[in-house]
């Protein structure tokens, strides 16, 4: 599957591989990337898509996303693994900022109670941020190379206290 830019930016359909080295080879087109193979179109042509729909898991460590069209037929599909070292790694940072601010601290005033972002009503954590900043990156990444018109986000609400006591 060979996905397909209009001369003008926009996504098309995609295309057998056979078609598109057809068209690299008249020099009708170009290569715009290579993982996922995508050529971009130097001629004009008309803009008409089918409809495709872009499903996506919203896991807690694993994203799957797939595109399908009218026919059910996969057109595309992916598996994108979430960042979850964010906390260990704001420890470690905290870590070098309280043995940075114990040196040499002797006549500086106490600072403790500065944190205003951490009490701000409707703030998210980083953890959370970052889980969000990656569904949309996969969600934006899939639209600029195919013409997406349905997006479908399974989400799954569960309580793990209940998962617990069930187990036992």
């Amino acid at each position: 599957m060979v996905y397909v830019i209009s001369k003008s930016g926009k996504p098309l359909m995609p295309t057998t591989p056979r078609k598109a080295r057809l068209l690299l080879k008249a020099g009708k087109a170009k290569v715009k990337r290579r993982e996922p193979f995508t050529i971009k179109l130097l001629y004009e042509t008309t803009e008409y898509t089918q409809v495709l729909t872009h499903g996506i898991d919203a896991g807690s460590s694993v994203i799957g996303s797939a595109v399908v069209n009218s026919k059910s037929e996969v057109v595309y599909v992916s598996e994108i693994e979430v960042r979850n070292d964010i906390p260990k790694k704001m420890e470690r940072r905290a870590m070098y900022r309280r043995t940075r601010r114990s040196r040499k601290t002797r006549y500086r005033p106490a600072r403790w109670n500065n944190r205003r972002n951490s009490i701000k009503r409707g703030r998210l954590s980083p953890t959370v941020i970052s889980k969000i900043n990656t569904h949309l990156k996969e969600i934006n990444f899939v639209k600029s190379i195919l013409p997406i018109t349905k997006l479908i986000i399974e989400v799954g609400k569960f309580d793990p206290h209940a998962l617990k006591t069930q187990m036992y």
